[in-house]
């Protein structure tokens, strides 16, 4: 019996016919994800590409998400099987890898991530995710291929002209459009409305349905019932410091930016609130 604390509360809801939640984390500290669990998210989102996380702080961030009842999710460094592997044997519930180009290197992440007869994963259950060899390896082998999930991201031209070729293999769950990069790729930073982008997060919706993926939104939230029918998954709603830096600026500057309060008498105008 896999204990309830190892089983993955995203699968659960997509299992149920739901969309889970994701919150993007780029501040390093548990109490973030604490709050995110608090406020009802179904996992966090932490990052080993573009953030300066060491292993033992992504251990605490992983632990706190597991204790808030959530799913995390490690974005990995493009690296050696251990960048992979580690954020699974640490507890985390998913791995991210970023700027997969086409189905070898899908392959090769299959096999660096899965135990046999997918993959080849090495073997080592006195970690978390092994419950510290507190669990037959029967029953770690099955939480791994049913608890445990990979998301590849597509992200340049090259990968969405293989879409179709990565979808189809086997082994991995979630495909996520890097909506950023494509755009800033195409010559369009920022737009992620442009047809282009839009184009090519249709044909990354029809790749994932047609080989049973999942895809993963970022910036992109239409209703639940939309979502589900085009494939959803998971849906990232917003970041950390997006959301703290939105809330300071509404907090400091309620009257709007600075320069609208030249002039003014602070003291009259802070009393008001």
């Amino acid at each position: 019996m896999i204990p309830k604390d190892m089983r993955s509360r995203v699968l659960q809801e997509i299992r149920e016919g739901r969309v889970a939640t994701c919150v993007k984390l780029n501040l390093s500290d548990a109490r973030v994800v604490e709050i995110c669990a608090l406020a009802g998210a179904s996992c966090v989102w932490l990052d080993n590409e573009h953030v300066p996380n060491d292993w033992l702080n992504l251990e605490g961030m992983i632990r706190a998400a597991r204790a808030g009842g959530i799913d995390s999710v490690v974005r990995v460094s493009k690296g050696s099987y251990s960048d992979y592997i580690r954020p699974f044997e640490a507890g985390a519930t998913g791995v991210m890898v970023p700027h997969v180009a086409n189905a070898e290197e899908a392959r090769q992440i299959v096999g660096l991530t899965r135990f046999r007869p997918l993959g080849r994963r090495p073997l080592d259950g006195g970690n978390v995710d092994g419950a510290f060899c507190q669990i037959s390896l029967t029953e770690y082998f099955r939480r791994s291929a049913n608890e445990q999930f990979v998301i590849l991201q597509i992200e340049s031209v090259e990968a969405l002209e293989n879409v179709e070729e990565i979808a189809a293999v086997p082994g991995f769950e979630f495909l996520l459009f890097g909506v950023g990069d494509f755009a800033y790729q195409i010559g369009h930073p920022g737009e992620i409305g442009h047809p282009e982008v839009v184009a090519a997060r249709r044909r990354i919706e029809q790749a994932a349905v047609r080989n049973g993926k999942h895809c993963m939104a970022v910036g992109y939230r239409p209703s639940a019932a939309e979502l589900i029918e085009r494939g959803y998954g998971i849906i990232n709603f917003n970041s950390d410091v997006t959301a703290l830096a939105d809330s300071l600026r509404q907090s400091i500057h309620p009257y709007g930016p600075p320069e609208a309060l030249e002039g003014a008498d602070l003291n009259d105008v802070y009393a008001l609130k």
